[in-house]
């Protein structure tokens, strides 16, 4: 007798779900193509225990697509401020903006158009229309990935085209025809909870049976690792102009490069640079040398020296430059910041609350 087992591994796994899945995730509660598709690209680097309070402030203050679609950039960034991949946002916002002029502002049910949104590729789309619609359609994230790699005992790093390509084969095979939703809640949440990166809970699996990495020890080896590479590490000086009133001047930073688009602090290469910078934007008498610390990004390690200038007085020129402004506690607060900038005005007596 054949077994089908792409319902034998959905049926396995649907029961646990039944039993020990997630079932009150906020954006489960309406479970909407909206909620879901801002979750899951939420989730696209994050845990969920991060996301969270992140979505439940961003549905809070823009509930419907309409209303993303209609926010200023600053707003969208501000709400996402810490969650990090700040493009993610970006794409977000246009692919809102796209809906409502293309799409009668919802997200089109078409595999073909919504994954031809900004921000949108195979997985995400896939897991809008699973979701929110219960349409079949395979997702392939991280989580995903790991369940699939032990499961099957596939050997090569998951980012890679040909291991990739042999991943959406199985992740459709395993897909069921009923219950899609639940099933891909399931195997996100299994990958989440039990199959996760180190120390797998193989004993609590409802796959461990047929999962070929636990039947030969392999658990700790797969998925391959990403073939290493050293990551180099840059350094920058941090401008820190605070004026009488306790105003710090921001700049927006440019469209290219890590944080295009946010409000941050300026910036130079070395100290001489700084001061003449400084200079140039303000008169200033002296600099306190403040903390240093390394932030750390995907390809590359940020060393970071602020330099706080206090009593600064700016020059009249600032006020011409739409890229530079003095923000009070208040004004901080509602732009977006890189979250290691944020943190560093935090620290500042005065600066935030």
């Amino acid at each position: 007798m054949t077994v089908d087992t792409r319902n034998a591994f959905a049926t396995d796994l649907l029961a646990w779900f039944d039993r020990h899945g997630r079932h009150d995730l906020p954006w489960q509660h309406p479970r909407d193509a909206y909620r879901v598709w801002l979750s899951e690209v939420m989730l696209q680097q994050t845990q969920v225990t991060t996301v969270i309070p992140y979505f439940l402030r961003f549905v809070g203050t823009l509930p419907t697509l309409r209303d993303l679609a209609a926010a200023d950039e600053d707003t969208v960034l501000a709400l996402w401020s810490g969650l990090g991949y700040y493009r993610r946002a970006r794409f977000l916002h246009r692919a809102a903006q796209i809906c409502v002029e293309q799409h009668q502002g919802e997200l089109p049910r078409d595999f073909d158009a919504l994954a031809a949104l900004p921000g949108i590729g195979r997985s995400t789309a896939g897991a809008i229309l699973a979701q929110a619609h219960g349409l079949r359609f395979p997702i392939l994230d991280g989580n995903v990935k790991r369940v699939l790699t032990r499961y099957h005992g596939i050997h090569g790093h998951p980012g890679q085209s040909a291991v990739e390509k042999v991943l959406w084969q199985h992740a459709d095979a395993h897909t069921p025809d009923e219950r899609v939703a639940d099933y891909t809640q399931a195997i996100m949440d299994l990958g989440a909870t039990l199959c996760v990166r180190s120390r797998p809970l193989c004993s609590g699996c409802p796959l461990a049976a047929g999962c070929v990495a636990h039947r030969d020890g392999l658990t700790a080896q797969l998925p391959s690792a990403k073939p290493s590479k050293a990551i180099p590490t840059r350094s920058t000086v941090m401008l820190v102009l605070r004026d009488a009133n306790k105003r710090v001047l921001l700049e927006r930073r440019g469209p290219q490069g890590v944080w295009s688009g946010l409000w941050s602090l300026p910036e130079a290469t070395d100290h001489d640079g700084a001061w003449r910078a400084a200079q140039q934007l303000a008169r200033i008498d002296d600099a306190q040398a403040l903390a240093p610390f390394i932030h750390v990004f995907s390809h590359y390690r940020l060393q970071v020296e602020p330099l706080l200038f206090d009593d600064a007085t700016a020059h009249r020129a600032i006020a011409d430059n739409p890229s530079l402004r003095w923000c009070d506690t208040g004004e901080i607060a509602a732009l977006g910041l890189p979250a290691p900038v944020r943190s560093l005005l935090q620290s500042l007596q005065g600066i935030m609350q």
